[in-house]
């Protein structure tokens, strides 16, 4: 059994995985001019991650009414937490920006939020051919996460080294290293929505 038309499953799926990349989207494209719009940054981010709580709650909520489901409810339920796991980390990120003041994204950062909104938009395109059975080409799209996932890896290491080579303040290097660790946990998290993308189809294809 897989998603009908219209399944309430794979509607509230694809509401999680639209947030998603909306919530990707804002966070790679606003910029950041002085530390008042910090606040504005992280309020926002913090809505995003508001809205797809309530999607994951609507979720478990249909789980324990639905009598048969079009997967397994574990899978379900791991796939809209997996997805949820990236918002969160994404907010956590745009807090992380506001306590420290940090307005000014280096290379680095921007390196790897560019990696993450790609990761986003491939989770999306998955979900929405898991919601129409199509489910052999997510593969693609899971494989591509990975390689994202990877590629945040080498930023990972390139910036840690970067930064003990130039930066001299030890509040500075305590603060980049804690945004470009978060940052390279977010692209985990998306390589999580992958494997358990895989892992349905495995089950199901």
């Amino acid at each position: 059994m897989v998603f009908k038309k219209k399944d309430k499953f794979a509607v509230l799926l694809m509401n999680i995985s639209e947030n998603l990349k909306q919530a990707a989207d804002y966070f790679a494209d606003y910029k950041l001019q002085n530390v008042s719009d910090l606040k504005v940054f992280s309020e926002k981010m913090k809505e995003y991650e508001h809205k797809g709580d309530s999607f994951v709650h609507e979720v478990i909520m249909e789980l324990n009414n639905a009598f048969i489901t079009p997967i397994e409810r574990e899978d379900i339920l791991h796939l809209a937490m997996s997805m949820d796991d990236v918002l969160d980390g994404l907010e956590h990120c745009s807090a992380l920006f506001e306590m420290y003041s940090m307005v000014n994204a280096d290379e680095y950062m921007l390196k790897f939020v560019d990696a993450i909104r790609n990761s986003a938009y491939e989770i999306d395109k998955a979900v929405d051919l898991l919601t129409t059975k199509k489910l052999l080409p997510i593969r693609d799209h899971a494989i591509k996460i990975k390689d994202f996932e990877s590629t945040c890896d080498g930023i990972l290491r390139q910036s840690i080294k970067n930064l003990f080579a130039v930066e001299k303040d030890p509040i500075r290097i305590i603060q980049f290293k804690e945004i470009y660790e978060n940052l390279e946990e977010i692209a985990d998290s998306c390589q999580g929505v992958a494997n358990t993308l895989e892992t349905i189809i495995m089950k199901n294809a």
